[in-house]
């Protein structure tokens, strides 16, 4: 009998007041691994109104209690009975490999610890006014209220736990959108704050079937009690996640999609870069916002370059990775998503581009990893993000040409530099438009203690951050026998 994921409103497990529930499929297979209640509008002001009023405590909660609840949440994330569950369910719904299972446990513990220690950051001041002789000013962060957090498939744990951590440990209540790919994975995190103590109402789950969402996200996004959207997943759902904001001119954290560029100069440990290169590619089968699909490399050392990365890849094998320990990478999500990025390959091939590994096909959303090279902007695959084992090179002559190339991109998520003489590097890292560049490192890359962002673009805006969670109230107490300017008193 499959098993439905529940909605948790106000602690409690329910069925949606509808009815109504939808179908998970596994990516690979096709078939069905379990179902979903379907929240229905009602279920939504319910989440809200549940979240509203358990705001009014949570909010005085100590920033001990606060701490505490993260962090017992870390420890039984890296207990058996969370690490068993998590792989099963992440197997089942995104057909994730074991690694890529366990780099959402470790991960998202980590962030957790981080984000329970930022809580000390919660500190105001006092200050005397500049305008009023005698007044005192006290400014403090002030928890927002209910904030709406919408959380993708590739990496349910990881960005659950993202989306909700920093909100929480600031004092906010929260309603919770897991995709309709992976609620049952990222109901995991439900149970797990539930466990770790967190009181009721202060998380609230509501999956939502495909065909719903548009209009319920919408209605929840307008809740007058709603006061901030944090979403992470494409730039087309970005957008209209934006728009939906911007009706009610509330704030929005938007994490989108990203086209990261890794720059090799002629300096760069050759073999170093191969790893980092082919790591940040092809982990998750390229499923990650922060892949390396865009290769810059300087043309003293391209050949060497590329005939090294060509050859860690042929040694990488694909397929079903969830019955099959052997294949390092697996499934795209979707049959469509696999042909997208074969009509991507394709199309640059039919523009003058190399494809130097791979037989540009696919068996079923299988994908082996690809390798390109002669690409520029203009085609498709440099300029859209594939979210596929795909990599593409680009040759050029000097650093400011390097740089330039990185930089032709509507993404600014994250890149990578890969050079000897990390002090010139500093100085180069910089002029990539990118929210985090790492010097010989893989683009795949995060600090909890700094998020990941966008500058704007493809890629959105704003960090994960207590301070984009909180406002920053102040109060003006005024000294008794205040003088008034005449003529209102003499």
């Amino acid at each position: 009998m499959t098993q439905t994921t529940q909605l948790y409103i106000n602690g409690n497990y329910v069925p949606s007041s509808s009815g109504e529930t939808f179908e998970v499929l596994n990516p690979f297979s096709g078939q069905v691994v379990g179902k979903a209640a379907s929240a229905s509008s009602a279920d939504g002001k319910a989440a809200v109104d549940a979240a509203a009023k358990a705001f009014k405590t949570w909010e005085y909660s100590s920033h001990n209690d606060r701490r505490d609840v993260l962090l017992r949440a870390a420890n039984l994330l890296e207990s058996e009975k969370y690490r068993n569950k998590i792989v099963q369910c992440m197997a089942e719904e995104v057909a994730a490999p074991l690694y890529w299972s366990m780099f959402n446990v470790m991960g998202s513990a980590n962030l957790l610890r981080t984000q329970a220690g930022v809580v000390e950051r919660l500190k105001g001041e006092i200050f005397p006014s500049g305008t009023v002789p005698g007044a005192q000013v006290i400014s403090q962060r002030r928890a927002m209220g209910v904030i709406f957090c919408i959380a993708p498939w590739n990496a349910p744990i990881t960005l659950t736990v993202r989306a909700i951590a920093s909100p929480l440990i600031a004092g906010n209540t929260l309603v919770l959108k897991p995709s309709e790919s992976s609620p049952k994975s990222q109901s995991i995190i439900v149970e797990l704050f539930e466990e770790a103590g967190l009181p009721a109402g202060v998380l609230n789950f509501l999956p939502m079937s495909r065909e719903g969402a548009p209009a319920l996200t919408a209605e929840i996004i307008g809740n007058l009690l709603v006061r901030n959207v944090n979403f992470t997943g494409s730039d087309r759902v970005g957008k209209i996640i934006a728009m939906e904001a911007a009706k009610h001119l509330k704030p929005c954290i938007l994490e989108l999609g990203g086209k990261a560029p890794a720059v090799v100069l002629n300096d760069a440990n050759i073999t170093e870069a191969a790893k980092g290169l082919v790591f940040g590619a092809l982990a998750n089968s390229g499923q990650i916002c922060m892949s390396t699909e865009r290769v810059i490399v300087q043309s003293g050392i391209a050949e060497q370059l590329i005939s090294q990365v060509k050859g860690l890849c042929e040694s990488i094998k694909a397929g079903d990775t969830t019955t099959d320990r052997t294949s390092q990478i697996g499934a795209l999500f979707t049959e469509s998503l696999a042909e997208n990025v074969v009509g991507m390959i394709k199309e640059a091939q039919a523009s003058g581009a190399e494809v130097i590994l791979g037989d540009t096909n696919r068996k079923r959303s299988v994908l082996v990893p690809h390798l390109i090279r002669n690409v520029k902007p203009g085609m498709r695959v440099w300029d859209r993000e594939s979210f596929g084992p795909v990599m593409v090179f680009a040759v050029v002559d000097t650093v400011d040409e390097a740089v330039d190339m990185a930089n032709s991109s509507e993404y600014s998520l994250c890149a990578s530099l890969w050079t000897s003489d990390v002090f010139a590097g500093q100085a180069i890292a910089f002029r990539i438009r990118a929210g985090c560049t790492s010097i010989n490192g893989p683009t795949l890359h995060s600090e909890p203690a700094d998020g990941l962002v966008g500058l704007g673009g493809a890629s959105g805006y704003g960090r994960f951050h207590i301070e984009n969670f909180t406002d920053r109230r102040s109060i003006i107490v005024h000294p008794p026998g205040r003088k008034y300017p005449p003529p209102f008193f003499t």
